[in-house]
């Protein structure tokens, strides 16, 4: 049986579940300023972890790819950050690059757009459709649902929605299979992002950089993110109000719109961060429940979030473990392409140029 890992490289924490034989044996939650400004540190952690696979962290995604084998291109691609950009999730490529030079047994895994399951008409200008780490979180939701329905991958429907600390996101499931999904970037708001940019706001803006996008969202209405789930969830002020309005009518327009490409889910499945707020927690059931029964996705760690859990099981998956089943489910295998392939509003030739790609 395989020993195993799995990677969420979320903008606040990076966790870290292992499996060993089904058992959970490694479930860690590391601020992510730590990891990153210590990375001998974390690549010890792993090291000692004697791990055979490990699952991410794989930022937007790539069709499944070694680190070892992974160019720098590949990780411009990954990680979607410039030479010269320092905002956003760029410095999760110095971790990438030190798991290479350590010869750590990484796997980077697919983004939604990465998938065959989602027709290349739903990708069309669409770069963010679900990162990596949500693509994750799916797989834990799809293991989850076809052991308490007892039911094949092939039976199972959903929509996830993920309240994260920074972005939200959503992501169709049907009939085992990704088939859309709403990437922080391009979605619903987030706790501290905006979530999809009006293109008016965007000409307004002038330029767009990784900070921008990581801006704009429920920590920037009420204007601050301290105890932003405490505000959220207890409005005091008018402020406050209107950063939960927003937020949670956001997440579930988002919910209403993958519903007509999984027009009968058995379940909406909450995940994320915020979702562990009862009073979000609760407002989202009571708005959501005419589409579908609504529940947290509870996984079977304690620590590490639900997108490190579903990567530790595609990790054992594609490690020849007993979760196999879901990797083929999943289709993580047959992912190819690249986040630029689908591109129209400016070309894919000129995407490579803002990202340093010769």
């Amino acid at each position: 049986m395989p020993r195993t890992l799995g990677i969420d490289p979320g903008t606040i924490t990076i966790d870290v579940c292992g499996l060993d034989a089904g058992d959970v044996y490694l479930d860690r939650s590391i601020p992510t300023a730590q990891a990153v400004a210590d990375v001998p540190a974390f690549i010890a952690l792993l090291r000692d972890a004697g791990a055979s696979l490990i699952a991410g962290p794989s930022g937007y995604g790539l069709p499944l790819t070694p680190v070892e084998r992974a160019t720098e291109t590949d990780l411009r691609l990954a990680y979607l950050s410039a030479t010269d950009d320092h905002g956003g999730i760029g410095g999760l490529r110095t971790l990438a690059r030190a798991m290479r030079d350590a010869h750590l047994p990484v796997l980077f895994t697919p983004g939604v757009v990465h998938l065959t399951s989602v027709p290349a008409s739903r990708k069309v200008n669409r770069v963010d459709m679900g990162t990596a780490d949500k693509v994750c979180a799916a797989a834990l939701g799809l293991y989850d649902q076809a052991r308490r329905r007892r039911c094949a991958y092939a039976e199972v429907s959903f929509v996830l929605l993920e309240l994260g600390g920074a972005f939200s996101a959503a992501i169709a499931v049907h009939e085992g299979r990704i088939v859309d999904g709403l990437g922080g970037t391009a979605g619903p708001m987030g706790a501290r992002a905006a979530g999809a940019l009006d293109g008016e706001v965007a000409f307004l803006a002038g330029t767009i950089d990784k900070a921008t996008l990581f801006g704009g969202g429920a920590a920037s209405i009420i204007g601050s993110s301290d105890h932003l789930a405490d505000h959220l969830a207890a409005p005091r002020t008018p402020r406050d109000q209107v950063a939960r309005d927003a937020l949670i009518e956001s997440a579930v327009k988002a919910v209403a719109a993958l519903c007509t490409v999984v027009p009968h889910p058995h379940e909406i499945l909450l995940s994320g961060r915020l979702t562990h707020a009862d009073a979000i927690g609760r407002e989202l059931r009571r708005r959501l429940s005419p589409f579908a029964p609504v529940r947290r996705l509870e996984g079977f760690a304690h620590t590490a979030k639900e997108a490190a859990q579903g990567a530790a099981l595609l990790a054992d998956g594609l490690a020849g473990g007993p979760n196999e089943p879901l990797v083929n489910a999943l289709g993580v295998r047959e992912a190819s392409g690249t986040i630029l392939d689908h591109l129209f509003v400016i070309s894919p030739d000129a995407a490579r140029r803002r990202l340093g790609i010769d």
